[in-house]
């Protein structure tokens, strides 16, 4: 039998890892398909090569229907494409759109450490709490336990080193390597930094949440 911490965690793994598929491989499709029968045009091939992860993404936020951390990091990668299409006459720009957000989460993680609550206390208290206020107000009062405040400052450090060490990686692929191999690459590195990081913060997070209530 599965522990909470997979549990927890097995169906956002899932989720992520069809979307790393289908970003990996409709989107290099594109680009070859446009090459052909379309444009020998680089920017050309680029921009259809982007135009399926835009519209999935548009998708499942308005699927959502509801305001949360996730679907504001969703909203917020849209908008950065939208400005790196229409802003940048670099097809290489295009490559990059995604990592230019990540690697700015990444920074605001980092920047949040100088805040009361760090960023990720919020996202940690919507994956744990939800809706429910009364687990809400029981994920807050926990804050006041050292090791609690500790672990959130960790978590966050983590996913700020992870996010911004993902753009430095890509912006060295993308002025390194032939756009198709990006293309197919890069969501295999976003993913498997994401579904590595998101592993190891719910085994962190539910081995800290055992220390402290031990029989729950």
């Amino acid at each position: 039998m599965a522990d909470p911490a997979t549990a927890s965690y097995r169906p956002l793994i899932a989720a992520l890892a069809r979307d790393l598929v289908l970003n990996a491989t409709i989107p290099t499709a594109c680009y070859f398909l446009s090459k052909i029968y379309i444009s020998r045009s680089e920017l050309t091939a680029l921009m259809l090569a982007i135009i399926f992860p835009t519209v999935k993404s548009a998708y499942d936020l308005i699927r959502g229907r509801e305001v949360s951390p996730v679907s504001i990091l969703v909203l917020l990668g849209i908008v950065t494409s939208i400005v790196a299409l229409f802003l940048s006459g670099d097809p290489r720009m295009l490559l990059i759109r995604e990592s230019l957000f990540t690697g700015a989460f990444g920074v605001a993680c980092l920047i949040s450490l100088l805040f009361p609550r760090p960023i990720m206390f919020y996202f940690g208290r919507y994956f744990m709490a939800g809706k429910d206020s009364q687990k809400r107000k029981t994920f807050d009062a926990r804050w006041q336990i050292p090791v609690v405040r500790r672990a959130h400052r960790l978590v966050t450090t983590v996913w700020g080193v992870v996010y911004a060490g993902e753009f430095a990686v890509r912006a060295i692929l993308v002025y390194s390597l032939a756009s198709p191999v990006v293309l197919m690459v890069s969501p295999l590195l976003i993913g498997i930094a994401t579904m590595a990081t998101i592993i190891w913060t719910f085994r962190y997070a539910y081995s800290i949440r055992a220390q402290i209530s031990p029989g729950n």
